[in-house]
């Protein structure tokens, strides 16, 4: 094929392409090869940061090697491609180029490129080996170069194999031939399926020098099994058995072997399938490290003994192995892609032992191996769980037992293979009937204990799966249990979705559920009702313990229940025994011995903001509120300047509360007679009403008293999760009660009673519990519900969520809360009774309890206060600055004694490792030193940036990284730094130093960003900051000194071009033209920091610089006044160079020499990966980002003046005496 663009650059010796992506060069268009280009191209596809070429030495695409059985009955190599050409043709030629029928002949490691056997050579930046392996001939074979002798691996030998046999027929001299297959394993028994389907041969042989077929796969009963299905297809089978001697007439064809036991058979063609050996020749030839039986060594991350060089598939020896099986070469494929493209944003991954399990039909039989399928033969590999902890040396055949069954009539084998206590399911062998080979192979690869004994893997369990389950729609076991294997229903609502099980009277629900979590269980997926790693019971078990024992603290319950009696607790349990606590006895969540079970909200009695500050909410019960209350709120809001806005529950929130103020905003809320609104708490936020017959004229009830009695009842009772209420007064639903965790509506007879709703992430309609409840009685039924509720649902489980899962559903709830069924309501509504007869105000307790009240202090020890919060107006109130879309760090030493720590003191957890959980963001980071350290435990998409940390001579020092920004320049940019990003040299071209990237120094020893901050300090407002090229000088300046941009007078700017977004921001298309074509490339991240600084003015002066060009008449007309200048400037300056500098610095001098400026917003585009990084983009005032200011950007300047003031500089320079003059 027609080189492409992307091979032509690729054929030049450069390093990096014209589109600045690097280059890769994939040896090797096999199964493993395509499978890396595949991955590669879909993992870089945002970033594209690569371009790839694959060189395939076959004259075919990727095809499917396993398929080639299939080959015969199509003869269409193109039916086994795994992509269709179409698919190579079609891509984008920047990204992807390939070339077949091209064989690499050696790597030039020193220019990084490879060399094709016709001369062409490739460069790379990246070279990935996926070269596969040959297959292997007996030595004395190899060397007689005999005809009717091959090996079966590739299209090429088969195509070979079946010319061989269809011209054996020439002549009509052989009235029997015979085909042998040297090899009993995966590969020759593909083989002799293969030679079997051309119908050419009267016999075909395998000889196997093993005691039965598979043997590397298959114990020898699951071979001997395998043997017989063979032998009953017509195939002939010598087991123990080699050949000698070849034998060949005078033209060197075949003609007959011999066997080691001297028996000599006629034979036409022979095929062999011993094995195979890494094509690793160009890599040794290449001076890459590789073992002595075969294979180019390479590490976890798939990388060879250079650099830039990877090695995947059977051509890499990881650990002392090669793999001849597909899966693990697509395991180091998915390990380098992913370490080329997603190891920047996230931790690497490294490759493990790969699973060998196999899956395979051969000779028309079903055969599958998993898992550690030896281990009562060799031993096992490892044992899992305690069995692996406690042992002090290698495991032993002692430590398995092997289960067996054998159905020599059906033709089915199966043997299991399990730790010595039955408990953990190691490997197996699978012969005739491989369906559950998913259900094992997970179980393996799980590596927890079974839920049933060995002996019901293998014969099942009593049952019968025609058992009827679901009487309302006819739903049997066995249905149930064939959408669960077969992966169709992964949750409970699936499965109730899917079979309608459960979905009508609720009766089977149980039932469905049970049977649902023992299927996902016997599949290896964990279903577990514990609580967490410290106790193995629900959330549920736990409360009635506490409550049945009457546990007072967090120490009790841990001693006596926990797992672990001497742990201190996990941020699950800790808050849900913090809840528990509250819930049965109701103590302050401040008091000593609770405090720190709290959530971060419950600590302060406060919701925490993105700012660090805490709202404020006090309760305003059914949203009744009277004129001198508002008052109240309004004057406090003022005194703090507090952002204030109406709740969805009919309650003012209050935003922006320091922490350290909130004891005096409660105690002013207090005076003026409001509580805490416990909007904190995972407790009754609010009863949300209509005003019912108060005001309505078509309300049936008072539900504003209603939902005053029931919001003034449960305020502050603890519960699993948040609860909210309405009333309403009329069936129009204007208090939304369909959607709260408990509702009532006035009906004639009373109040219908509907529960379970939620209106939040996943929606629900309230079911109706009770209907024409007389309004005394309301009260008793929502105790009922509401304990019922509390007990027994799992941790942050709202009401919803809790009857969906519910045995029975609402029928059940029904039958439990209102007609009494287990006999527990009038102790649930004692219970309830006993809680909210424990109220107190929350705020007010913390108020006059001093050890309460200095939780809020800001320091600890001083009463002094700092000022850390930045707030900005928006619509008349303050609310929090945005966070700046780029933060930028300074060095700074935090001394000892005056250094304030914002986050909560580290945990640690089951394995003893520390992390800290962020109370703005809920999340958990990582402090133990590694590769995972600052890594996000819940989501792998957050990370935070972790300092090792020492204290000497009572300071505090932290170590940074290199790049961040240091108080003076001294990252060494003349070595290819960037000291504004990071220390990548590839960040910034070398060509920036050449055109003037500062590491100058304006005086001996002093640097140039330092300079600058000190004259601006000396002379505020009266210095013009200059900056030509890159500004990273002027970005560390303003580093250095937060008010450096303040104090100076101006900052100009000569190099800031812009894209042809002018067009959209000024409206003029020559402006556009004469801006769209340079960047600002050189250091972007400094341009950010300049343009985004508070300069009083900032002007650019790009393209307008080509108004003055140096033309030879303008030089010879300055030339008129000779001197050593003028002399200068014609002998040397070019005369097709505009006056770039010159121009900005006329500007700077004179400002109106402009005579066209367009004020525009300019923002930089810094994101490394955009196509787009480097350029400054302009924008309109109504389309602008935000964080962007006003810059004035000059069009066009009187060129004529501006030539005078050239030519009056030159031909009559001002000297030092002149300018003390002026």
């Amino acid at each position: 094929m027609p080189p492409s663009a992307l091979e032509a650059v690729a054929e030049s010796q450069g390093r990096t392409q014209d589109n600045g992506r690097k280059r890769v060069i994939v040896v090797g268009l096999g199964m493993v090869g395509v499978a890396f280009i595949e991955k590669l191209l879909d993992r870089d596809a945002v970033a594209r940061e690569y371009s790839i070429l694959v060189l395939g030495e076959e004259n075919h695409v990727a095809y499917n090697r396993v398929g080639l059985t299939e080959f015969f009955a199509h003869r269409n190599v193109k039916d086994l491609y795994l992509n269709p050409e179409s698919w190579y043709t079609d891509m984008d030629s920047t990204r992807f180029a390939y070339r077949i029928g091209i064989k690499v002949s050696g790597i030039d490691r020193e220019h990084k490129s490879v060399v094709c056997a016709d001369g062409k050579s490739f460069a790379y930046d990246i070279l990935v080996l996926a070269t596969g392996s040959d297959a292997v001939l007996p030595p004395d074979v190899a060397t007689q170069g005999g005809k009717g002798v091959f090996v079966y691996r590739t299209i090429s030998d088969f195509e070979q194999m079946i010319d061989w046999a269809e011209r054996l027929d020439e002549g009509g001299i052989i009235t029997k031939k015979r085909a042998i297959v040297v090899g009993g394993g995966l590969l020759g028994l593909e083989a002799a399926k293969a030679v079997k389907d051309m119908e050419r041969f009267d016999d075909v042989t395998i000889v196997h020098r093993s005691k039965w077929l598979l043997s590397q796969q298959l114990d020898e009963v699951g071979g001997s099994f395998l043997v017989e299905k063979v032998r009953e297809t017509g195939v002939t089978v010598r087991l123990s058995t080699e050949i000698k001697k070849i034998q060949w007439d005078d033209d060197k064809r075949l003609t007959s072997v011999t066997y080691q036991d001297g028996t000599t058979e006629d034979c036409q063609m022979l095929c062999y399938a011993i094995g195979i050996r890494s094509r690793d020749a160009i890599g040794a030839a290449a001076g890459l490290t590789c073992h002595k039986r075969g294979g180019i060594i390479i590490n976890d991350q798939m990388k060879s003994s250079d650099d830039s060089i990877y090695a995947v598939g059977e051509c890499a020896n990881w650990r002392e192995q090669t793999f001849g099986l597909i899966g693990p070469g697509v395991e180091m494929t998915d390990v380098l892609t992913w370490n080329m493209t997603q190891a920047k944003l996230h931790a690497p991954r490294s490759f493990t032992e790969p699973d060998l399990g196999t899956r395979l039909k051969l000779m028309g039989v079903d055969v599958a191996s998993f898992g550690d399928f030896f281990a009562d033969r060799n031993g096992p590999k490892k044992l899992p769980g305690r069995h692996g902890k406690k042992a002090k040396s290698a495991p032993t055949k002692d430590d398995v037992r092997a289960l067996t069954y054998q159905d020599p009539f059906g033709g089915i084998y199966k043997k299991l293979i399990f730790s010595a206590d039955g408990k953990y399911l190691l490997g197996g062998i699978l012969f005739g009937n491989v369906s559950e080979y998913t259900k094992f192979n997970a179980l393996v690869k799980a590596g927890r204990p079974l839920d049933k004994s060995p002996s019901e893997f293998l014969v099942g369990a009593r049952g019968d799966d025609d058992a009827q389950v679901c009487s309302c729609h006819n739903v049997s076991k066995g249905a149930l249990v064939v959408k669960i294997r077969d992966g169709t229903c992964k949750s409970i609502g699936e499965l109730k979705s899917c079979t309608k099980a459960g979905t009508a009277c609720g009766g089977c629900e149980s039932t469905v559920k049970g049977i649902f979590n023992a299927e996902m269980k016997a599949m290896g997926a964990e279903v577990s009702n514990a609580l967490c790693i410290h106790f193995s019971m629900s959330r549920a078990d736990l409360f009635n313990v506490i409550m049945v024992r009457k546990f007072t603290t967090f120490e009790d319950v841990m001693k006596n229940v926990s797992t672990n009696p001497m742990a201190s607790g996990c941020e699950i349990c800790k808050p849900t025994i913090g809840s528990i606590l509250a819930s049965v006895y109701n103590r302050h969540v401040m008091d000593t011995q609770v405090h720190g079970l709290q959530d971060t909200n419950d600590r302060y009695l406060g919701n925490i903001q993105r700012n660090g500050t805490f709202s404020v909410i006090p309760r305003i019960s059914a949203g009744e509120v009277t004129p001198e209350k508002l008052i109240v709120l309004g004057e406090v809001a003022k005194e703090y300047n507090l952002y204030c806005k109406i709740t969805g529950g009919q309650r003012i929130d209050m935003f922006g509360a320091q922490k350290q103020d909130l004891p005096a905003i409660w105690k002013k809320l207090n005076d003026g007679g409001f509580e805490s609104g416990h909007a904190y708490g995972k407790s009754l936020r609010t009863v949300k009403s209509c005003v019912g017959t108060t005001w309505c004229r078509y309300g049936i009830g008072d539900s504003v008293g209603m939902a005053v009695r029931l919001e003034e009842r449960y305020k502050s009772i603890r519960s699993p999760h948040k609860i909210k209420g309405a009333v309403s007064g009329y069936v129009r639903d204007c208090a939304e009660f369909h959607n709260k965790d408990f509702g009532l509506v006035a009906v004639q007879a009373g109040f219908n009673v509907f529960v379970g709703g939620n209106g939040g992430m996943k929606p629900a309609h309230a079911q109706l519990l009770q209907e024409n409840v007389l309004p005394d009685r309301v009260i008793a039924l929502l105790d009922r519900y509401l304990m019922f509720y509390i007990r027994t649902a799992d941790r942050l489980q709202r009401t919803a969520r809790w009857l969906e899962a519910l045995p029975g559903g609402i029928e059940y709830l029904r039958d439990v809360i209102v007609h009494d069924k287990l006999g527990i309501c009038a102790e649930l509504e004692k219970q309830m009774q006993e809680l909210v007869g424990s109220f107190f105000d929350e705020w007010n307790v913390a108020i006059k309890d001093a050890k309460k009240k200095s939780a809020f202090r800001q320091f600890v020890n001083t009463d002094k206060r700092i000022g850390t919060i930045e707030t900005v107006s928006e619509r008349g109130q303050p609310r929090p600055a945005d966070w700046p879309a780029e933060l930028h760090m300074k060095t700074f030493v935090a001394r000892h004694g005056q250094m304030k720590c914002g986050s909560p003191h580290p945990r640690y957890d089951e394995n003893g490792s520390a992390y800290i959980s962020c109370p703005l963001h809920k999340r958990n980071y990582i402090l133990s030193n590694g590769e995972k350290a600052g890594s996000c435990k819940d989501d792998d998409a957050q990370s935070i940036t972790t300092f090792e940390a020492k204290e000497e001579d009572g300071q505090v020092w932290l170590k940074l990284p290199p790049g961040v920004f240091a108080p003076y320049n001294a990252t060494a940019e003349a070595l290819g730094s960037d000291p504004t990003s990071g220390s990548n040299p590839n960040r910034i071209v070398k060509g920036a130093f050449i055109e003037g990237y500062p590491n100058t120094t304006v005086l001996e020893g002093v640097k140039a960003a330092s300079y600058m901050v000190e004259m601006v300090k000396k002379y505020p407002g009266q210095v013009s900051i200059y900056a030509t090229g890159a500004m990273t000088n002027v970005a560390l300046a303003v580093i250095l000194d937060d008010e450096f941009a303040r104090r100076a007078k101006e900052l100009v700017i000569m190099g800031g071009y812009v894209d042809d977004n002018m067009y959209q921001a000024t409206g003029t298309t020559n402006e556009a033209d004469i801006n769209s074509d340079i960047n600002l490339m050189i250091d972007p991240e400094a341009a950010k920091i300049a343009l985004t600084a508070p300069f009083p003015k900032i002007t650019i002066a790009g393209n307008v610089a080509n108004q003055g060009i140096a033309s030879q008449d303008f030089q010879a007309e300055i030339y008129q006044v000779k001197n050593s200048y003028s002399k200068l400037i014609h002998d040397y300056y070019p005369t097709i160079f505009p006056f770039w500098d010159e121009t900005a610095m006329a500007l700077l001098i004179d400002p109106t020499l402009a005579t066209n400026t367009s004020i525009v917003y300019m923002d930089v585009d810094t994101a490394y990966s955009s196509p787009s990084y480097g350029n400054v983009h302009v924008y309109q005032k109504a389309l602008m980002p935000p964080n962007v200011r006003t810059v004035h950007y000059v069009n066009t300047i009187d060129a004529k003046r501006f030539k005078n003031m050239i030519k009056n500089a030159v031909q009559y320079p001002k000297t030092c005496a002149d300018l003390k003059k002026l």
